[in-house]
């Protein structure tokens, strides 16, 4: 079974995200939203896929909660190609699971902890779900 098959984003915290999201629009060129900025690419082991791929980069709050129970002032987003059974051989490998898995439009999402106390997540993407966003 694959697990990991690239990086679906790219989270942290900032004292000021919209200034920070202006900062890298007006000097890296990043094309910024409300969420922050999603970079489209061709995924090569899904060639007849009718939407981009993509990995989503975006600042949150400094006092945000969303990286709990981690301390880390980041967190990252890896996209796996079956969540459901992922979560199954991470916990038979004792793999700390935080919260339950959850459901969107644009795919299914869980949590886990790695053993330095970063918080992971983990999305398996519906990249068509994203379109308009």
């Amino acid at each position: 079974m694959k697990r990991v098959t690239g990086i679906g984003g790219i989270f942290f915290k900032a004292e000021e995200p919209d200034k920070i999201k202006e900062w890298y629009g007006k000097h890296l060129g990043f094309d910024v939203t409300q969420w922050g900025c999603s970079f489209l690419w061709k995924d090569l082991n899904a060639p007849d896929a009718k939407s981009p791929a993509r990995t989503e980069w975006s600042p949150f709050k400094a006092n945000t909660d969303y990286f709990n129970p981690s301390t880390k002032p980041f967190m990252f987003n890896y996209r796996v190609e079956n969540l459901v059974e992922l979560l199954k051989a991470l916990r038979e490998e004792g793999v700390t699971i935080v919260g339950e898995m959850q459901e969107f439009p644009y795919g299914k999402f869980a949590w886990i902890m790695d053993p330095e106390g970063n918080k992971v997540e983990l999305w398996e993407p519906i990249d068509a779900g994203l379109e308009g966003q």
